[in-house]
Order: C-alpha cells, then sequence, then structure tokens
C-alpha cells in the first residue's frame, strides 16, 4: 500500500510531482497559484483530477465550472480544456491507462 499526505507535500509550482506511475496509472501532484492556468491542454489518457486545496475553474468549449476541496472532474483522452487556479491550489491528477494510445513514450 502506498499512501500520501497530500497537503502536505513539497511541490513546488511549475513542477508537477508524480506520485506513482506504473503499468496502467499515473497519479500526478499539481501546485498551481492563484491567478494561473493550465492553458488549454489535452492528454492521452482518461484524466480525473481532484481538488484538494484551493478553488479552480475549468473552462471547456466556453463553459466554465468552478470548484474547491472535494472537487473531482473527469476528462475523456483528447478532451480539450484549460485549469485556471482562482486561488493556490492543490490538485491530483491521475491518468489512465498509462501511457494511452497516442503517447510519446508509446513509439519506438
Amino acid at each position: 500500500m502506498d499512501t500520501w499526505d497530500i497537503l502536505s507535500l513539497p511541490i513546488e509550482p511549475h513542477r508537477p510531482q508524480v506520485l506513482r506511475s506504473d503499468e496502467e496509472t499515473r497519479a500526478i501532484a499539481i501546485e498551481l497559484p492563484g491567478g494561473e492556468e493550465l492553458q488549454e491542454h489535452q492528454v492521452h489518457e482518461r484524466a480525473y483530477m481532484l481538488v484538494a486545496d484551493g478553488e479552480i475553474e475549468i473552462t471547456k468549449d466556453g463553459r466554465a465550472v468552478r470548484g474547491g476541496p472535494g472537487f473531482l472532474s473527469h476528462f475523456e483522452p483528447a478532451e480539450r480544456r484549460e485549469v485556471r487556479a482562482l486561488r493556490d491550489s492543490r490538485l491530483v491528477l491521475v491518468l489512465a491507462p498509462w501511457p494511452g494510445i497516442g503517447h510519446p513514450s508509446r513509439k519506438g
């Protein structure tokens, strides 16, 4: 068993911390300072994003939703979205399957 106290991890802004990565999933903790954003992006995997602390706004196709601690969102592979921190935020991102079809690490 692996466990993490997400709020106590020493995570620096702009330096996501991989918590665990195996053949099926990858879990990442992110510190996103208030006012900053993860510009519109997509990943090759299914993505689950949990707000552990702070408050964010997710925009997709012109629709925005906000969430604070305990807010969980799900994105399909290749689904584009933008995430903005309304205040300093700690996020947990789980990607599955890892790596997804089309991920650069699968080439070769």
